[in-house]
């Protein structure tokens, strides 16, 4: 969102209409179903963060600013969601967000409130090709999902390619939601399959041009607790110029109570150029979580390394995670502390350690 953007009074009474409107025809559309299974939940992350170093690019304070913010408290993120079960073959799913908007307000002041934003809402269909769902509306992505439900630690950090540019400050154009239509199935245990046709703006932001992102996906198991995964995004940036992703996954749940993960992607764009030379962005990441105490205490780790431009020489960026997770007494509250430790191949930079309290409460 661009910083100086104006948020203007008057369109607040018609946002909260047609919310208001909204909120009571999905209600109105429950009721009218008689068997329609309708369900509330939510999900929070909030951190408490200390820096542990002072010389990393992150960490270290800037000499002008004696109040340097090295320790602070945030809610990350803020989910909402309602699912409505129509019948054993369409539901119905709308899920609002929570950030921090950087913006001003009419007199040029800073207004930076924890607000709700649309993420999903989206219409599903199963069996209407055998053993598939089809989405359609604004719905996840089929990019790093799989990843994410295995890593399964949302709560402290996003995959690789969801949290890349948080990381390098490079774009990579992957989103973890999108408006247009998805399939997902199996054409055999063995063997599954997703594909996907968005805006490819994302969820964050309007359709910008006339093309859309295509992407496709295969999943095969050829043993039980063995997968691999393929995938593919294709989307016309301009008139000769096109963007790409390849990512290739592996995922072995074999061993009771522990779960391993990794992942692996180039992304190339022609419009990322270097003195005429295409630059292409990639990286890496493996990652686990055990079960040491069945429904209270799991323990997880994972690695990173990304390049984000493999026409600069020094540029790469390491990154370990490591944590606990804890439910002192019921699932739907847990403690992580875990600690992040980043490592720059640029010989000038010195490392970053940031620990991270981390509350999620889900209902």
């Amino acid at each position: 969102m661009n910083p100086k953007k104006k948020i203007r009074g008057g369109r607040k009474p018609v946002l909260a209409g047609w919310l208001l409107i909204l909120a009571i025809g999905l209600l109105g559309l429950g009721t009218s179903q008689a068997q329609a299974q309708q369900k509330f939940s939510g999900t929070v992350y909030f951190d408490y963060t200390f820096y542990l170093s002072d010389k990393g690019p992150i960490t270290t304070p800037p000499g002008d600013n004696p109040n340097f913010k090295n320790n602070f408290m945030q809610f990350r993120r803020v989910y909402f969601r309602y699912d409505n079960k129509i019948n054993n073959n369409i539901s119905f799913r709308l899920t609002l967000d929570g950030d921090t908007v950087k913006a001003t307000d009419a007199g040029s002041k800073p207004d930076d409130k924890f607000r709700p934003f649309l993420k999903h809402m989206y219409l599903q269909i199963s069996e209407l090709i055998p053993d598939a769902d089809l989405k359609v509306g604004m719905a996840d992505t089929i990019t790093f999902k799989l990843a994410e439900d295995r890593w399964g630690y949302r709560s402290v950090a996003k995959t690789l390619l969801d949290g890349y540019k948080d990381i390098t400050g490079k774009e990579i154009d992957a989103t973890s939601a999108d408006l247009g239509v998805s399939l997902t199935g199996k054409i055999a245990s063995p063997v599954r399959y997703g594909l996907m046709l968005t805006n490819g703006a994302g969820y964050s932001h309007p359709e910008g041009d006339k093309y859309k992102k295509l992407m496709g996906q295969l999943q095969l198991i050829p043993l039980p607790g063995l997968s691999v995964v393929g995938y593919v995004d294709y989307e016309k940036q301009e008139e000769g110029a096109k963007a790409l992703t390849y990512k290739g996954d592996l995922f072995i749940e074999s061993i009771p109570g522990l779960i391993l993960g990794a992942e692996y992607f180039v992304y190339r764009n022609d419009k990322n150029l270097v003195e005429g030379q295409r630059s292409d962005r990639s990286g890496f990441s493996v990652f686990g979580r055990y079960n040491l105490i069945s429904d209270k205490l799991n323990v997880f780790a994972r690695f990173d390394r990304y390049e984000p431009d493999d026409l600069i020489n020094d540029d790469e960026i390491s990154l370990v995670i490591a944590g606990l997770d804890w439910a002192p007494m019921n699932s739907s509250f847990k403690l992580q502390p875990n600690i992040w430790v980043y490592d720059y191949q640029d010989s000038l930079k010195k490392n970053d350690v940031i620990f991270n309290l981390t509350f999620m409460m889900a209902f």
